[in-house]
């Protein structure tokens, strides 16, 4: 048997200078019980594996694991938690950092309470660059323990709290049987729901986790939770439906046709609210027809109102039209140039249409026509209204390469 208390366990490819940076944090903790820390390298191509051989070198109690192959994310954890000799394994992303006196502390509640299968708690939104916590993701009022099988308060306290049991500690001897690539069910629910069936769970108040938002090594950065965000809102309804499943075929959850509908509408108003999110992140990413998509769902489900809806509704259309006009104008081969003809201020719109996407080989013209056959054939126009479209069609312009506004907004329903 391992004397090893915990294991921190690190997924990595390609970010060297992340790891690095999470490797120097590692170096000031100082837990009074034995650790290490698992690293499992995808496959890297960079200098990975200079960096691990530099803090080992440091007498940092690192055990690395390469694998020949890059097999995705998923096999890369399963490594590093496979590979794991704790009591207790705890993930850890190249690129977040701990809060060394919490997760001590929370290591002495697992050995105090040894019916505990997962302690979890919230974490930090961390600004790297500033030095300080932004705000945590969830908030827990005060440590609770839910006892084994009691799905019923647990999913009330999930949906109701709107929790994400992505950070935790895990007692090993319960984790090793759970570990499963779920695809269509999002991960942490999935595991909470496991991790209750077999003993019981709790939430601390107190995070032990920092996820950085604002990266010393680079601000810009892809986010794995962030592209999630934008995107899994079916997988969190799946998962909260796993976690029903679970609880009626193990524990009896009462599934009745009045309850199964109030499940169900629980289901739904948190992922219509995970929506909202989804939908803040793609108007900041400037895809407004993705974010239109996800508007029209959203108001059916019934949250047109909710404040991240109703500050869009004005724009929206404006912004999903524009978009369309580059999208069009882009998939058309061999196409050259577009005439902006009758806009007030062609200017302003050439760089709306850049901004959301336009080809910059793609030339853009004001008024006028364009003339020889040729040059016709590889032009598009945009004109405002459709008895506009006259001129150009008589001239020989494509019929389906002269867009009026009125062709890129109608079916913008609000």
């Amino acid at each position: 048997m391992s004397d090893v208390k915990l294991s921190i366990c690190i997924p990595t490819y390609n970010r060297a200078p992340f790891l690095r940076k999470a490797l120097t944090y590692c170096e000031a903790y100082a837990f009074d019980f034995p650790y290490e820390i698992i690293i499992s390298d995808n496959a890297s191509t960079d200098e990975t594996t200079e960096v691990v051989a530099e803090f080992v070198a440091k007498a940092l109690p690192i055990r690395y694991y390469r694998r020949a192959t890059n097999g995705g994310g998923a096999p890369n954890l399963a490594c590093a938690f496979r590979e794991s000799r704790g009591e207790y394994a705890l993930y850890l992303a190249d690129d977040d950092l701990l809060i060394p006196d919490a997760v001590q502390e929370a290591v002495r509640y697992l050995d105090a309470n040894p019916d505990v299968t997962a302690c979890y708690a919230p974490w930090y939104m961390y600004d790297e660059v500033q030095g300080v916590d932004v705000m945590p993701f969830y908030s827990v009022d005060q440590d609770c323990k839910f006892p084994r099988g009691s799905f019923s308060d647990m999913f009330e306290f999930v949906v109701g709290r709107h929790v994400f049991p992505e950070i935790g500690i895990y007692r090993s001897s319960a984790w090793r049987s759970i570990l499963i690539p779920y695809e269509f069910c999002f991960w942490a629910f999935v595991y909470l729901a496991h991790f209750l069936d077999h003993g019981s769970v709790a939430f601390l108040r107190r995070p032990f986790y920092r996820s950085v938002t604002n990266s010393l090594v680079a601000h810009q950065r892809p986010q794995a939770g962030a592209e999630e965000v934008m995107t899994a809102w079916d997988r969190y309804r799946g998962g909260l439906e796993y976690l029903l499943h679970v609880g009626n075929k193990r524990w009896g959850l009462d599934m009745s046709s009045g309850q199964r509908v109030r499940w169900e509408q629980m289901c739904k108003i948190f992922t219509l609210t995970r929506m909202t999110v989804a939908l803040r992140f793609w108007i900041a990413k400037k895809d407004f027809i993705k974010a239109y998509e996800l508007y029209t769902r959203i108001t059916v489900g019934g949250l047109g109102d909710h404040p991240e809806v109703a500050k869009v509704r004005d724009t929206l259309p404006l912004m999903v039209a524009v978009q369309n006009l580059a999208w069009q104008v882009n998939s058309v081969a061999g196409l050259k140039r577009v005439v902006l003809s009758g806009v007030d201020d062609a200017g302003s719109l050439e760089g709306l249409l850049r901004e959301l996407g336009l080809n910059p080989d793609i030339e853009v013209h004001g008024d006028g026509l364009v003339k020889g056959s040729a040059t016709i054939e590889t032009t598009a126009v945009f004109v405002p209204n459709p008895e506009d479209r006259t001129p150009f069609l008589a001239q020989g312009y494509l019929p389906n390469l002269v867009f009026s506004e009125e062709d890129l907004v109608r079916n913008t329903v609000l």
